[in-house]
C-alpha cells in the first residue's frame, strides 16, 4: 500500500467495503488479517458481532486496546482456527496481497463462511503491483508520464513501504486469484475496480483516475 494507504481507504475502498458489508445482513463477520482492527471497529459499530485474526502480535495487542467488544485473535489466515461454517461474512481487506501464498487462505476462508453467506474481498489490482518496482514513470520536472505494467504474468513478492514499516507485498495477475475463488463452491457476485469519490483531494486523486490502483471482489457461497 505504501503511501496510498490511508487515502485509498478514505476514498476509494471505504465507501464501496462498508456499504457491501452491511448489505450482507451478517451476524457475525471475521477479518483476515484484520491489523488493528479498523474495519471491525466500524462494523461493530452497526451491530456486527466482530472477529479479528492477524500473525502480528502487536496489531492484535493494538486491536484490543482500541475495541474491547470484538474478539482478535493472534492466527495466520492459512490455517483460521474456526469452526466450518461459523461466520455469516468474511473479509479480506488488502491482506491478500501480503501473504506469500492464496490457496490455503482461500480455502480456509470458504470453509468458515456459512452457506449463503458473503466473502469480501478489497486488492491491489495486478495492473497496480505488477509496476509496483518501478513505480510511476515521471518526465520533465518530476509530472507523471503514465504507470508501467511489466511482467503481469509473473508472480512474485516485492518490498514495500508504509508509516516506518518494511513488508512483502505480492504480485500475481488477476486469474491467480479468480481460480482460487472458483474452486470453493463460490459465486462472484460483484466486480469493482473503484476511482475516488467525488470531492476526494488533488492531486493524488487523479493518479487513481488514471491508473487503476485496486479491486473490490464478492462472491457468495451456495446455500
Amino acid at each position: 500500500m505504501g503511501e496510498h494507504g490511508d487515502f485509498g481507504r478514505r476514498y476509494v475502498l471505504d465507501p464501496i467495503m462498508l456499504p457491501r458489508a452491511l448489505a450482507a445482513n451478517a451476524k457475525t463477520m471475521l477479518d483476515v488479517g484484520c491489523g488493528e482492527g479498523r474495519f471491525c471497529r466500524m462494523l461493530k459499530t452497526h451491530g456486527v458481532a466482530c472477529t479479528g485474526i492477524d500473525p502480528t502480535p502487536a496489531l492484535i495487542s493494538r486491536a484490543r486496546e482500541l475495541d474491547n467488544q470484538s474478539t482478535y485473535v493472534e492466527a495466520s489466515g492459512e490455517a483460521l482456527p474456526f469452526d466450518n461454517e461459523s461466520f455469516d461474512l468474511v473479509v479480506a481487506y488488502l491482506s491478500l496481497i501480503d501473504m506469500p501464498e492464496i490457496s490455503a487462505p482461500i480455502a480456509e476462508m470458504a470453509r468458515v463462511l456459512a452457506p449463503g453467506g458473503t466473502l469480501l474481498v478489497a486488492n491491489l489490482n495486478g495492473f497496480n503491483t505488477a509496476g509496483a518496482e518501478t513505480g510511476w514513470i515521471r518526465g520533465f520536472g518530476g509530472a507523471l508520464k503514465h504507470y508501467p505494467v511489466d511482467y503481469y504474468l509473473d508472480e512474485r513478492g516485492f518490498w514495500t513501504e508504509w508509516r516506518g514499516i518494511r513488508i512483502v507485498n505480492h504480485h500475481r495477475p488477476l486469474n491467480a486469484y479468480m481460480r482460487e475463488f472458483l474452486r470453493h463452491n463460490l459465486r462472484l457476485s460483484l466486480f469493482e475496480e473503484p476511482a475516488p469519490i467525488p470531492g476526494a483531494p488533488e492531486p493524488k486523486a487523479d493518479r487513481y483516475r488514471r491508473a487503476p490502483w485496486f479491486v473490490i471482489m464478492e462472491w457468495k457461497k451456495a446455500r
